[in-house]
């Protein structure tokens, strides 16, 4: 598969386990702990992606905020941006805040691959576990 994804995540743990599931079907992958306001630098600096899974929580910034600025950013106008969260109670907010989709943690792995595919070919995904 010859995709690159962005992971927005503070929390190591929760980047291994993506990153690993990405990895386990040859999807490259490229992360962001997101450390200051200034994420528009970081995500300048990144190389072209084609899908951003983001957390919601993070300490400097929450998803909603980065999301603002992915939004902003003509090169990610066409990158379906994944909320990735363990708060599966911000499902609807997430939503209405124009998240591409939402797959809740603990990723599930038996269909973490089938998601991803249907997201890339343009299907919103709402999946909670």
């Amino acid at each position: 598969m010859d995709v690159h994804a962005l992971i927005i995540d503070d929390d190591d743990a929760s980047v291994d386990v993506l990153q690993s599931l990405l990895s386990k079907i040859g999807v490259k992958s490229t992360t962001i702990r997101p450390l200051s306001r200034n994420i528009l630098a970081e995500l300048r600096d990144a190389p072209p992606v084609d899908i951003v899974f983001l957390d919601l929580q993070m300490p400097v910034m929450n998803g909603y905020e980065v999301l603002d600025k992915l939004q902003s950013s003509p090169d990610f106008e066409e990158v379906p941006v994944v909320a990735h969260s363990v708060h599966t109670s911000h499902l609807n907010e997430a939503y209405d805040a124009g998240f591409h989709s939402f797959i809740g943690k603990p990723l599930n792995r038996h269909t973490f691959e089938e998601n991803l595919q249907r997201i890339l070919n343009g299907e919103h995904i709402w999946e909670v576990n």
